[in-house]
């Protein structure tokens, strides 16, 4: 046997466990049976069956809006189709909102891609490295000046979700956060998602707030994330949306001045 031969037959085992078209991987056996098929076909099943109970616990909300029955039938087909590609289950799931886009009988519902986006996100910020928030008073000491220049790193468990829909107000009628009740004004809403101690906080960022914070992920100067503020939402309130920045302790670093790339 060749010693490449363990690597093959654990790849064979791994795609026969989630192809029910294919046949035990040679060198299967089974006590008191000939052909391990029934048996193999057992194990098969629970693994399926433990994939998606990983996402029921990673996707509550979305469950409870479809159902646990249409729930369990999608993410058996999620499964199959994108299983896991590595050992660690915590953010297994990643890929299930653009999954559920694209399957049609879901398509009815068409806000329930993004809450399946938003509680992906709520559970990668509650895995997120810890960091400590900066204190105000650093931002209170930045000569204005020069605030425009300023770089700002967010904390590690932020997170934003965009969307057409109330999907923070849909997340929080579900969740138990709010009352169940009729949404009068059904309007696109964007989410702030984030974990400064242990709990995960999931709140709506006002007008050009979703697109002022990701300018700051990428490393853009508060002034050029103001721009890119105003170029998303006429509304868009530099005073509010620094304040915002700063009271929600978002940030685990501010750099006064920026040095530039390849320069000592």
């Amino acid at each position: 046997m060749s010693k490449f031969a363990p690597a093959r037959f654990q790849t064979a085992f791994a795609d026969a466990l989630l192809d029910a078209r294919r046949p035990p991987p040679p060198g299967i056996v089974a006590r008191q049976a000939e052909v391990p098929t029934q048996r193999f076909a057992i194990h098969r099943n629970n693994v399926v069956s433990g994939l998606v109970d990983a996402l029921r616990s990673r996707f509550p909300v979305t469950e409870k809006i479809v159902g646990e029955e249409f729930f369990a039938a999608m993410t058996r087909v999620f499964v199959l189709e994108r299983p896991p590609r590595g050992p660690l289950l915590a953010n297994y799931g990643d890929e299930l909102a653009a999954f559920i886009a694209a399957f049609e009988p879901a398509r009815e519902i068409a806000y329930l891609a993004d809450v399946a986006q938003l509680e992906a996100a709520r559970s990668r910020a509650y895995h997120a490295a810890d960091a400590v928030p900066v204190d105000a008073g650093r931002f209170a000491a930045l000569d204005a000046r020069i605030v425009g220049d300023v770089i700002v790193e967010l904390l590690p468990s932020t997170e934003i979700v965009r969307s057409p829909h109330p999907i923070v107000t849909i997340w929080a009628m579900n969740s138990g956060e709010r009352d169940l009740a009729p949404i009068e004004n059904w309007s696109g809403e964007d989410a702030l998602v984030v974990r400064r101690h242990l709990d995960v906080e999931i709140g709506t960022l006002p007008p050009g707030g979703a697109a002022f914070l990701l300018a700051l992920a990428d490393g853009r100067p508060i002034g050029e994330a103001a721009e890119a503020g105003f170029a998303d939402h006429a509304e868009f309130d530099v005073s509010r949306n620094l304040a915002g920045l700063i009271g929600s302790r978002l940030a685990r670093n501010v750099i006064p001045k920026p040095t530039r790339r390849g320069l000592a």
